[in-house]
């Protein structure tokens, strides 16, 4: 090897072990990557951005905004709602839940499927008496394998077929083209879910975390003829309180949420403070506030001004790693954390000194303003408002057409992918399903600028002749059986995905499995189409899929619940695609 095939060697295996040890996004550590590929000459600058201008990526990012597009108008909500109904255990739940999110998830990104699903289970469990952590991993698992189903089912797919179609040069997959091994791998997984997962699953319906807001929220009143009066939170000495926060000051018939630093405090103000109640003792030594009167807290009664909100926080947020304090989160987010859960428990006492950590769950107030706000911002993987709003469905039909014309005209190769779903977005632009706002805020660019920039890393592969080389050694050491090989790549991409972002890993395995095809002399179809499943297919952790990490908090789940349930559903998913591949491919 020369030197420019060691630094591609060296820096592959430098990204790989950044992503598994450290925090750092794999947006930023695979565009690092490709600044070092670029300045060493490695790749020529229309090589190294040649991801930027893949048909895959384009792709991917047209059907966020389509996926926006029929969420916004109320579509997911409008087929959700005709399934659902009023089954009698929890197998006809689990079954009554599948029928919406597998097909949906075939056609749509599963973020939005899972978002707008979550309250909704939360409300119907309450109503058919099934606790929410009977469904909610089951509606993750379900959104996750729905997408084996078609070509756009999940970003991965589209990114595999379009690396193999700029590294080989032949046509891009069709959008059914992995339907046969899909349609396998849901019906054996739903079949395993319905019958295992009910056995496996806890039962936390005891209660929430979240449930009674007289455990972990404190009110007092400010003395009329008080020292108090006319300074503002901050003289007051309010906060910076060692044990409790103050949420927010009633006045009158108005409420101030989210109380900032420099309001004024009025006489008769009833403030509201969230973190350790025992600590009300401290709050009433203070010259000027003396016990709250009344019998209903001002948290039960609803006021217009306030939302609450409860989110779940994301590997990639800011502020994990710090302290609530630290984080100064109320003037990053404008909102204010009333209480915590980790593991499905409410973590009691000083709240500012406890460090957010990925998959906790943060009930917020914050005004009206703060969902509009932060419902794109990837910090919170979900925000599940509280006050519940009804969607509108005026435009839900119309979306729906727009949608399957597009899936329609793609799948009898009128037009490519790309330009099916390019037109669906122009014309729910056009005919108000889809705003400008809307599509731009659903451009999840860390996952477009990671997929991107990998692209360059597999580009340096291959052009080094790295890819060849490790192909040449493990086609040796497989004896050159294909089964082999195949069981090897599926086994490399699934064990890659569970530690770093799935689309990373299936790029930086495309390049090597084709140069294995190639010294071996086999079809590359299937080896691509196991990539695919194998990059998805991730089960067994709340932090290898997204979706997972979405339930994991309103779930109240625990992370051994996900290796309970997890791990046999890989290798249910792992069996099944081998097996049809093995069986309906000729590998030769």
């Amino acid at each position: 090897m020369d030197w420019q095939a060691l630094l591609s060697l060296g820096l592959t295996a430098g990204v790989l072990l950044t992503l598994i040890t450290t925090r750092l996004p794999a947006h930023v550590v695979l565009m690092t990557a490709l600044a070092i590929l670029s300045l060493a000459g490695v790749l020529t600058p229309t090589e190294a951005l040649a991801g930027f201008a893949n048909p895959g990526l384009i792709t991917v990012a047209a059907m966020f905004a389509v996926a926006a597009g029929l969420h916004g108008s109320g579509g997911i909500d409008l087929l959700v709602n005709r399934f659902l109904g009023k089954p009698q255990s929890i197998r006809g739940a689990m079954l009554r839940l599948f029928l919406p999110v597998l097909p949906l998830s075939a056609f749509l990104n599963n973020t939005p499927v899972v978002a707008t699903m979550i309250p909704a289970i939360n409300s119907w469990s309450r109503k058919i008496g099934i606790a929410p952590s009977r469904l909610l991993i089951p509606l993750s698992y379900a959104a996750i394998v729905g997408g084996t189903l078609t070509m756009i089912g999940t970003s991965t797919n589209l990114v595999v077929s379009g690396q193999y179609q700029s590294l080989t040069g032949n046509d891009a997959f069709g959008i059914f083209s992995i339907t046969l091994i899909g349609l396998p791998v849901v019906l054996v997984s739903t079949i395993f879910m319905l019958l295992v997962l009910p056995r496996v699953l806890p039962d936390r319906s005891a209660r929430r975390p979240f449930a009674n807001m007289r455990e972990f929220t404190v009110e007092v009143a400010v003395d009329p003829h008080g020292p108090l009066v006319g300074l503002t939170v901050e003289k007051a000495g309010l906060r910076d309180l060692e044990r409790l926060y103050l949420v927010e000051i009633s006045r009158g018939d108005s409420v101030v949420t989210a109380a900032p630093s420099e309001e004024t405090l009025l006489a008769g103000d009833r403030l509201v403070f969230a973190g350790e109640t025992e600590a009300v003792t401290d709050l009433l030594r203070i010259n000027g506030l003396t016990a709250s009167a009344g019998e209903n807290t001002l948290m039960q009664q609803d006021r217009a001004e306030r939302r609450l909100i409860e989110v779940v926080v994301s590997q990639s947020c800011a502020a994990v790693g710090e302290t609530i304090r630290s984080s100064r989160f109320h003037d990053r987010y404008g909102a204010v954390v009333m209480a915590l859960a980790r593991n499905g428990e409410r973590i009691e006492g000083n709240l500012g000194n406890i460090i957010i950590k990925p998959g906790d769950t943060l009930l917020l107030e914050a005004r009206p303003a703060f969902v509009t706000r932060q419902q794109y911002n990837k910090d919170f993987l979900v925000v599940n408002d509280l006050d519940k709003v009804a969607p509108r469905h005026e435009k839900a039909g119309l979306a729906w057409t727009i949608l399957l014309l597009a899936v329609g005209a793609a799948g009898l190769n009128l037009v490519s992918m790309l330009d099916a779903a390019l037109i669906a977005v122009g014309v729910m632009m056009a005919t108000g399903c889809l705003t400008i706002s809307q599509a731009e805020k659903s451009l999840e660019l860390p996952v477009l600028i990671t997929i991107a920039a990998s692209f360059a890393l597999g580009a340096a592969l291959q052009k080094t002749g790295v890819a060849a080389a490790l192909a040449l050694a493990i086609v040796e050491l497989s004896g050159g059986r294909p089964w082999l090989l195949l069981v090897l790549i599926y086994a490399a991409v699934s064990l890659l995905t569970e530690v770093i972002t799935n689309n990373a890993a299936a790029v930086i395995m495309v390049p090597l499995a084709l140069a294995i095809t190639q010294q071996a002399g086999l079809d590359p179809e299937p080896f691509m189409f196991a990539i695919m499943i194998a990059a998805s297919a991730s089960f067994a952790t709340p932090l290898g899929y997204q979706t997972n990490l979405m339930v994991y908090g309103p779930g109240s789940y625990r992370f051994s619940d996900f290796l309970r349930a997890g791990i046999p559903m890989n290798i249910i998913v792992g069996v099944t695609t081998l097996t049809v591949l093995l069986l309906f491919y000729p590998l030769q």
